[in-house]
């Protein structure tokens, strides 16, 4: 069997306007046996998700209403990033914004495509190493966010527990895992 071929996109149309989203309509075309079809692909901002440390080890993680799942959710701090901004500075404004805690060295652990079959952005995962609760909490309209500091170990437990997780913020938690395995000793 042959090597997929990349398809063409022969017209593109915003399909729906759903302020965090785009819904775009694609009509696209195979080079090869020229098939075409109709295919709908949601466009947003790239995201990021937050590993923050504390400088005793604990994991900065955040508790809040998802409404996609109609369920409670602890994960990473994070968000979309802004236009042109730097995941980096983005993971440290989304943590400051929603736990109050700032500060610290941060690096980038990786990048995943969130869901390529339908999704053209992608998540970015930031480590923040030591910070400290001194920053400005600043939560958007409709957040309601609860603060936790939990081992690493316990965060990772408490993810693979709940039905409803937050995917990227259990991948997030393995790439830490897999960086600072001695978090999680």
């Amino acid at each position: 069997m042959s090597a997929p071929s990349r398809w063409n996109v022969r017209h593109e149309e915003v399909h729906a306007d759903c302020k965090v989203f785009r819904v775009h309509k694609e009509r696209c075309h195979h080079p090869l046996d020229h098939r075409e079809g109709d295919f709908f692909v949601l466009h947003s901002g790239d995201w990021v998700l937050a590993l923050p440390v504390t400088e005793d080890g604990r994991l900065v993680m955040v508790r809040q209403y998802r409404f996609g799942v109609r369920a409670l959710s602890t994960e990473a701090p994070g968000g979309v990033i802004d236009p042109g901004e730097d995941p980096v500075v983005a993971a440290a404004r989304e943590t400051e914004e929603e736990t109050g805690f700032a500060g610290g060295r941060a690096r980038l652990l990786g990048t995943c495509a969130p869901n390529p079959a339908i999704q053209r952005n992608r998540c970015h995962f930031v480590l923040l190493e030591g910070v400290r609760p001194e920053g400005r909490r600043a939560p958007d309209e409709h957040e309601e966010i609860q603060v936790l500091a939990l081992s690493p170990r316990a965060a990772l437990a408490q993810a693979l527990a709940e039905p409803a997780q937050h995917s990227l913020a259990l991948l997030a938690l393995y790439r830490l895992r897999d960086v600072r395995p001695d978090l999680f000793a």
